[in-house]
C-alpha cells in the first residue's frame, strides 16, 4: 500500500515514536556553557576548553546567564553525520511508515548521529517512488537530511543483499523518475556505472545536484576512471560489493582510492573490513576523503532475530546480518558511536581523523558543512559528549538534549 502523503508527516518531537522513548519530550537547553572538556575543533584538540550554546546554535561567547556544566574528563565532539543508513530500532527506512522511520532516526540519534540520510534498497519503481515521497516529507521537516537510493541500478554480479529479480540497468529516464519523486531531497544514488546507461545516468545526477556513488559494481579500473571523470564522487562501502584489488586487474578499488575527487565510505564494524583494509583506505585516500557509515538495517540498536530487507529475509546473529538464502552480508547493525570507538581504540586512528570521517567529511560532501559537521560558532548545536573511554554520555541536537548526561 502506498503511503498517504496528503497529511503532514508528524515531527519527531510530537510523534508516538518519541513519546515511547522519551516520555517527557525533548529537553531544550536554552543557554549553556560546557567547561573543562577535551573539545575537538577544526583546528585540533583543545584541552580544558569551554563551549557555549545559545538556543539552537553554538555561540562565540557564553550568554551572561548561561548555565555552567562541568564536563572535565570528557570529550566534546561534533554530532555524527551518516550518509548511508537503512534503519534502526526495529524500524526500516525502506518500507516503513512515517512513525517507523522516526523511530529509527531517534534510535540513531541516541547513539550520536544527529544528521542522517535515509537509504532505500532495490525495489520496483512504484514502491521506490512512493517511499521517496514519504522520505522527502521527513526531509522537508528536518527529521532527515535527504534520500539515498541504493539500487535498483546495480550489477547482478555484485548484488549483495538486493533482489536480483528487481535489478535493472540505469536508464536515465528512470533515474530521473526517482529524483523527481524525492522532490529535491535526493542526495545520492548508488549505481553500477559500467552497465548500459551508467555514464549518462552519472551525468544526469551531476546536472541535478545529486551525488553519483559507484557501488555494487563489477567495473574494471578503466571503467571506474571513466565514471569518475563523468562526475561520480562517492565510493559506496568501499571494498564491499565490488571486485577485489588485484595486481594485474586493479579494479574499482584502486581507481576510487587514488582519485582526490572521490570520498570513500567505510563500514567500520569489524565484520565488513579487516583493520588493514581500513588503514589502507586512510593511507591512500587521506583522512579528509573517508566517511564512516553504518549501512544499518532495522536491527541496529534492536537485537538479533529475523528481519526483512526489502523483499529478502535476513537473520541477525551476534550482531551480524546475513541473508537467510545464500548467507551474503546484509547491511549492518552498526551505530556510529561504535564505529568511532573502534576507530580510536582498535584501529588506533587519531581522534581528529575519526571525527573528520564521522562528521566534517560527510557534512562537506552533502553540502551542509555551513550548518553541521564541526563545533564552530553559528553552527547547529549538534554535539556528542563522551567519557574517557569514548562511551556516549550525552547527545545534543540543535540545542536540545536527545540523551541528557548524568553528571556529578
Amino acid at each position: 500500500m502506498a503511503p498517504d502523503l496528503g497529511a503532514r508527516v508528524p515531527d519527531i518531537c510530537g510523534s508516538a515514536a518519541w513519546a515511547r522513548t522519551t516520555p517527557t519530550g525533548p529537553q531544550r537547553t536554552h543557554n549553556l556553557v560546557f567547561k573543562g572538556a577535551r573539545v575537538v575543533l577544526p583546528t585540533g584538540i583543545t584541552d580544558g576548553a569551554q563551549l557555549a550554546v545559545e538556543g539552537t546554535r553554538i555561540a562565540e561567547h557564553p550568554h551572561e546567564n548561561a548555565q555552567e556544566i562541568d564536563v572535565r574528563g570528557h570529550w566534546l565532539i561534533p554530532g555524527f553525520v551518516d550518509l548511508h543508513n537503512h534503519g534502526g530500532g526495529g524500524a526500516s527506512f525502506t518500507s516503513g511508515t512515517a512513525e517507523d522511520i522516526l523511530k529509527g532516526v531517534h534510535t540513531h540519534r541516541t547513539h550520536g548521529t544527529t544528521t542522517l540520510v535515509a537509504s532505500t534498497v532495490t525495489g520496483d519503481m512504484d514502491t521506490l517512488t512512493a517511499q521517496a515521497g514519504l522520505l522527502s516529507e521527513l526531509a522537508e521537516q528536518g527529521d532527515i537530511a535527504g534520500v539515498h537510493f541504493e539500487g535498483p541500478f546495480i550489477s547482478p554480479c555484485r548484488k549483495g543483499a538486493h533482489s536480483e529479480a528487481l535489478l535493472r540497468d540505469p536508464d536515465p529516464a528512470e533515474v530521473r523518475k526517482l529524483i523527481d519523486a524525492a522532490r529535491g531531497r535526493a542526495k545520492m544514488v548508488t549505481l553500477a556505472t559500467e552497465l548500459p546507461g551508467g555514464l549518462d545516468s552519472v551525468r544526469l545526477l551531476v546536472e541535478h545536484g545529486v551525488l553519483a556513488a559507484i557501488g555494487h559494481t563489477d567495473a574494471t579500473y578503466e571503467q571506474t576512471v571513466e565514471a569518475i571523470d563523468a562526475g561520480a564522487t562517492v565510493a559506496t562501502h568501499l571494498f564491499n560489493a565490488m571486485p577485489a584489488l588485484g595486481h594485474r586487474t586493479p579494479g574499482p578499488i584502486t581507481a576510487l582510492l587514488e582519485d582526490e575527487r572521490v570520498t570513500v565510505e567505510l563500514i567500520n564494524d569489524g565484520t565488513h573490513l579487516h583493520p588493514a583494509a581500513l588503514q589502507l583506505a586512510f593511507h591512500h585516500a587521506g583522512a579528509d576523503r573517508v566517511a564512516f557509515i553504518t549501512d544499518a538495517m532495522d536491527a541496529a540498536g534492536f537485537g538479533d532475530g529475523l528481519y526483512l530487507l526489502g523483499p529478502l529475509e535476513v537473520e541477525v546473529s551476534k550482531g551480524v546480518a546475513r541473508l537467510v538464502e545464500g548467507g551474503s552480508i546484509a547491511g549492518s547493525t552498526l551505530t556510529l558511536d561504535r564505529a568511532f570507538r573502534r576507530a580510536v581504540t582498535v584501529d588506533r586512528l587519531p581522534v581528529t581523523d575519526a571525527v573528520a570521517a564521522l562528521s566534517a567529511n560527510p557534512a562537506r560532501l552533502l553540502g551542509i558543512h555551513d550548518r553541521v559537521g564541526s563545533l564552530e560558532p553559528g553552527k547547529d548545536a549538534d554535539l556528542v559528549l563522551l567519557d574517557a573511554d569514548f562511551t556516549v554520555k550525552g547527545v545534543m541536537r540543535k540545542g536540545s538534549w536527545v540523551v541528557k548526561p548524568q553528571l556529578p
